[in-house]
């Protein structure tokens, strides 16, 4: 499985510097498109996608993304709690958790 980046070129660019490649640099209107596309591609286990961007598309498509297991899909730019959340719904236990 890989990891996989979808957004403008400044968001993805320290993906790219940081060895991830399938990394998808584009512009506002070509956003849903190609998240769909690569939602559907069988070798990403992860999506990143800037939170700021995945405010923008459609209710239904941000639903179905954030109850995807997979891939995965992990907005960057949440605070904790919201991390917390989907690290649990995506593992199914609590890494948080404190003793």
């Amino acid at each position: 499985m890989q990891i996989a980046v979808v957004g403008t070129e400044e968001f993805v660019t320290g993906f790219r510097l940081a060895g991830i490649r399938k990394v998808y640099a584009v512009t506002p209107d070509k956003l849903m498109e190609t998240v769909v596309k690569v939602m559907d591609e069988q070798d990403v286990g992860i999506l990143a996608v800037y939170t700021k961007d995945l405010e923008g598309l459609p209710a239904q498509l941000r639903t179905k993304m954030m109850e995807s297991v997979d891939p995965v899909v992990i907005p960057v730019g949440l605070d904790e709690g919201d991390m917390r959340d989907k690290v649990r719904r995506a593992m199914g236990i609590d890494l948080y958790k404190s003793k």
